[in-house]
């Protein structure tokens, strides 16, 4: 660890890199992402025999990672952990099904990465029995800042009336987001992961009939406050409001950098992944990436997150039914093209990779096992532009194909005929060889093996230790002459920027909130992050 002026430089070295592809009919080569989803809803981790079945039935199939959940609502499938363990009915103490299922895995030359359910809060009328779970702690019992939750337009606080009804943390909510930021830190900070996956990193959707096509979540008083201290407005937006939308926006955004970065200070080379959304047709279909679903209506932009650098692998969850070829088919509602929805994010996803990773998502519980084996090798294909993606992940190991998912076959046979399909010739696929016919190694992540760029992230508090929330950023070259990015920082003062090419830049911070600009100046390394502490003098 290096000191300089103000600036804290952590050095790092980093495993993991390039980017596979293969064609239709092309043996896969080695480097190739490939893992099963596994939730917490159903057998896989709730005891050691399980993890042992898991991880066996993952390396049978040459897969060489599982993306397990370790965090449903606000819980853990482990035992240190900033999130209290789970209540479910897990194996008792000592067992700790994280630690098990990284033990099991790792011997098996298995990665494990780490999947947690960002703003789900918890989903029952009776309260978790942990006393220190955020929502005894920060639910509907508090008030003022210490209540973390959600609040939708019309006040309500679930998503239905339900007593199995979600309720959610709100990301613009600053302690709320401190704390999300820590379940997936402490995760990192306590297990020998490979990589942190974030799901539902994002703002609920169930809309209101008024506003079908924008999010009407995000109005807890602390965050419409702040949003409101920021804009100088005093009305409360409607949630097609485009100011307020990209305030909700950004509130997600900064979430998912400031993980990627802490998380980088802890264990660089954890790979940090999300799983996306992909609603409804493409982007280039529908009127750009703006105009998508994903964008509009759950203001997730993950297109900008691949494109700052502040995920290592996006993971479009691009759940559509093959069989589905538009017109009135069976199980196929309204008749749209499944298949050519599927083709189309596919399509977007891997063009829109930047310097990062894409691995597609596809619905294997949805698809019999002949279609799934078809999306394998769509996923896997380059792109028109000969762009090919990292690999595969199939949601879920639970629910290998449609008929388990009808209860017309046991998980376990169809899991058996799925691996079957995947790594043997069978009637299931007439191409050659099998698509998984050998193992393959985990694509490495060059930016982070090889790096070019570091990372500077920082911190501003005044001298009783407040922070400056919202306070604008902007980071130039060492003149200061040449802007190259501006942000403001989040509710604890903090703000972070990626990929920085060698040399020193000058943080200038906006004089409104401190009576006269401020300046710090630093040095950027390859492969090594930055860590700024700035305490303005005069507050």
């Amino acid at each position: 660890m290096r000191n300089r002026i103000v600036v804290t430089l952590a050095t790092v070295a980093l495993v993991l890199g390039a980017l596979p592809g293969v064609a239709l009919g092309v043996e896969p080569a080695p480097g190739q992402f490939r893992a099963y989803w596994v939730d917490a809803f159903g057998e896989g981790l709730y005891d050691r025999t399980e993890v042992e079945k898991l991880v066996a039935a993952t390396k049978a199939a040459n897969m060489n990672a599982i993306v397990a959940q370790v965090g449903r609502r606000g819980d853990c499938f482990c035992n240190r952990a900033v999130m209290p363990r789970t209540q479910a009915a897990i194996a008792p103490l000592p067992y700790d099904p994280l630690d098990t299922l990284i033990e099991v895995a790792h011997r098996e030359g298995i990665e494990v990465h780490a999947w947690i359910i960002t703003t789900a809060l918890w989903n029952s009328s009776t309260p978790p029995t942990d006393p220190a779970h955020a929502f005894n702690l920060h639910g509907p019992s508090t008030t003022g800042a210490d209540n973390w939750l959600g609040v939708r337009y019309d006040g309500s606080l679930r998503e239905s009336a339900s007593p199995s009804a979600n309720w959610f943390f709100d990301p613009g909510h600053p302690a709320a987001a401190d704390y999300i930021v820590r379940m997936y830190t402490s995760v990192a900070e306590n297990y020998d992961i490979d990589g942190l996956n974030f799901d539902r990193v994002r703002y609920p959707d169930l809309p209101l009939a008024a506003w079908p096509l924008d999010n009407a979540w995000g109005y807890n008083p602390v965050a419409l406050a702040r949003f409101q201290a920021l804009t100088g407005r005093t009305d409360k937006p409607l949630p097609d409001d485009p100011q307020w939308s990209e305030w909700r926006r950004d509130q997600i955004t900064g979430i998912v950098r400031r993980v990627y970065l802490d998380t980088y200070a802890i264990k660089p080379m954890v790979r940090i992944s999300a799983d996306t959304i992909t609603y409804g047709d493409g982007p280039d279909q529908t009127g750009g990436w703006e105009a998508s679903r994903p964008y509009r209506e759950v203001l997730q932009d993950w297109r900008a997150w691949m494109e700052e650098g502040i995920l290592d692998l996006n993971i479009p969850m691009n759940y559509k039914r093959e069989f589905c070829t538009g017109g009135p088919i069976p199980g196929c509602f309204g008749g749209f093209s499944q298949r050519d929805w599927y083709e189309h994010w596919n399509e977007f996803a891997k063009d829109h990779q930047y310097h990062r990773a894409t691995a597609i998502g596809s619905a294997i519980y949805l698809n019999s096992i002949s279609d799934s084996v078809i999306q394998v090798r769509k996923a896997l294909a380059p792109s028109a532009a000969g762009n090919p993606s990292a690999g595969w992940v199939g949601y879920s190991y639970r629910t290998p194909d449609s008929l388990t998912n009808t209860g017309a076959r046991s998980g376990d046979a169809s899991r058996a005929e799925l691996t079957r399909a995947l790594t043997q010739a069978s009637e299931y696929d007439p191409i050659t060889p099998p698509v998984f016919a050998e193992p393959a190694v985990v694509p490495e992540m060059t930016w982070k093996t090889h790096p070019t760029t570091g990372h500077v992230r920082g911190t501003v508090v005044d001298r009783r230790d407040v922070p400056f929330d919202q306070l604008r950023v902007e980071l130039t070259d060492v003149s200061g002459h040449s802007v190259i990015d501006t942000q403001l920082t989040d509710g604890s003062g903090w703000f972070g920027f990626v990929d920085l090419a060698p040399g020193r830049y000058r943080i200038k911070l906006d004089g409104t909130q401190l009576h006269g600009h401020r300046v710090a100046v630093f040095e950027v390394h390859a492969g090594e992050l930055t860590t700024l502490a700035i305490r303005p003098k005069g507050r």
